[in-house]
């Protein structure tokens, strides 16, 4: 499921990012020779084009008949452009006519400009074009944001919420932390967000947390080197929220269910030692398994216990609520379209703003280690379908796919949104061979990235990271 859900991500923001290149042509009649959906050498899939007044198809194909090439068409078809979908799911491009890309090289082009083409246009319908597929990046996952809000609403756990409070990594309780600990403020600064205390703790590089200990504020001095150690170790996260062990259901052969306890029966002790976290009661089952144990509980308000033989593998055989408007107070909020316009503007903005700032974890000394593949962006999918959790992840693949092409590295938009500058502040357009070099290193930079992250995917599978 999660490699479905990513290719139909994947391939939702690779089609409305090459629009963003072909609407732009079009708007300024720049031929756009082919757009296609994944890569494809040697083979398509699929191909059509409309000539001769209707569509013509093409499935499973290796070669273009020459009718459909534009030297053997009529004059009004020759702006017609090859829609086609390939077999190598690793992106998409459009085929611009008279730019140098990953499709062609200097040697490629006619030795005159002709006025359909790219390298024809003013600098500054160039710069529109080669800015149009990461401009409606950007504004798809704004769309997406709005209609998530605009369909389901948001729910906002405030941080301080979290009853039982929160589950932290080793590297946080190296500097002082304990299970269950409430962050209370950051530096002096209150914090009510959880993913706000998150993101402070990581990037920054904070002194001082206030947090809640039972009934006590405790303050915790910090050493400084928790972005270096987060870098290094790689943690899927800092700190999550300590969940009470409260029964939704029963598997088969369930001992919890031959004991006599109920859907709703909140555990609150394991042998007479009180616990209400899912992790500890997990923690102290696994170390009682195969013994006669007694588990205490709360139903409908009034405390029972049962004795049982726990099973061997140390499980009571239950499923357990995990909806947090069930377990907490948490915040609903409902949108109307036109309230869910701006704030899925600013959600996505403060998300793109987070994204950026986390970046700097990769000029720490083990930075590239942290670079990820495809592995890393399916394993963001849940294991099931989920219909919010699908928009959502593709929102912000969509917000990151927008800020690393414009990353000035030439073979990528960056790069030619850096030159076409270039051209308009010193009104000298670089040559068609230096672009074609810079398009070769920037091509052999990308594919070593590429190798990079993916390599680090299969180690992280290795170590079952994953």
């Amino acid at each position: 499921m999660k490699i479905l859900a990513l290719l139909l991500s994947l391939s939702i923001l690779v089609v409305t990012h090459e629009l963003g290149h072909l609407g732009f042509a079009k708007l300024f009649h720049t031929r756009v020779r082919r757009f296609y959906l994944f890569f494809n050498w040697k083979f398509s899939l699929f191909k059509a084009k409309k000539f001769d007044g209707k569509w013509h198809f093409l499935f499973f194909n290796a070669q273009t008949p020459a009718s459909w090439e534009e030297e053997n068409l009529r004059e009004e078809d020759k702006d017609n452009t090859l829609w086609g979908i390939g077999w190598i799911p690793l992106g998409g491009y459009c085929d611009i006519a008279g730019m140098i890309d990953e499709t062609k090289s200097a040697d490629d082009l006619a030795s005159e400009p002709q006025p359909w083409e790219y390298r024809s246009k003013p600098a500054w319908q160039r710069l529109c074009i080669i800015s149009g597929g990461v401009l409606v990046n950007f504004i798809s996952a704004l769309v997406i944001y709005a209609g998530i809000f605009a369909h389901w609403g948001s729910d906002e756990l405030p941080l301080r919420n979290a009853t039982l409070g929160y589950e932290y990594h080793r590297i946080l309780l190296d500097e002082g932390f304990r299970q269950g600990d409430i962050i209370f403020s950051i530096d002096g600064r209150e914090m009510y967000d959880f993913a706000e205390a998150q993101q402070a703790l990581l990037l920054d590089n904070p002194g001082e947390v206030v947090v809640r200990r039972g009934d006590s504020l405790v303050s915790i001095g910090l050493s400084g080197s928790l972005l270096e150690r987060v870098s290094a170790e790689q943690p899927r996260q800092l700190m999550a929220v300590r969940v009470p062990f409260v029964v939704k259901d029963f598997v088969a052969g369930s001992a919890a269910k031959a004991s006599g306890m109920q859907p709703g029966d909140s555990v609150v002790s394991v042998n007479g030692k009180p616990m209400a976290a899912f992790s500890d009661i997990s923690a102290e089952l696994a170390a009682s398994a195969g013994d006669s144990i007694a588990i205490g509980f709360y139903r409908g308000g009034v405390y029972d216990s049962v004795s049982l033989l726990l099973p061997a593998e140390g499980k009571l055989g239950v499923q357990l609520v995990s909806e947090p408007g069930a377990l907490f107070e948490v915040r609903h909020i409902d949108y109307t379209l036109l309230q869910a316009i701006p704030a899925g503007i600013k959600h996505g903005w403060g998300t793109m703003v987070t994204y950026v700032s986390s970046l700097k974890i990769l000029f720490t000394r083990n930075g590239a280690q942290n670079l990820g593949g495809f592995g890393t962006l399916g394993s963001l999918f849940p294991t099931t379908w989920d219909w919010y959790q699908f928009w959502s992840i593709t929102a912000f693949l969509a917000l990151i796919l927008a800020f690393m092409n414009v990353i000035p590295i030439p073979g990528l938009d960056g790069g030619h949104i850096l030159f076409t500058l270039w051209e308009m502040v010193t009104r000298r357009k670089p040559s068609d061979k230096f672009l074609t070099y810079a398009q070769n290193v920037g091509m052999i930079l990308l594919l070593m990235l590429l190798v990079i992250a993916n390599g680090n995917d299969i180690w992280r599978a290795v170590r079952g990271m994953f």
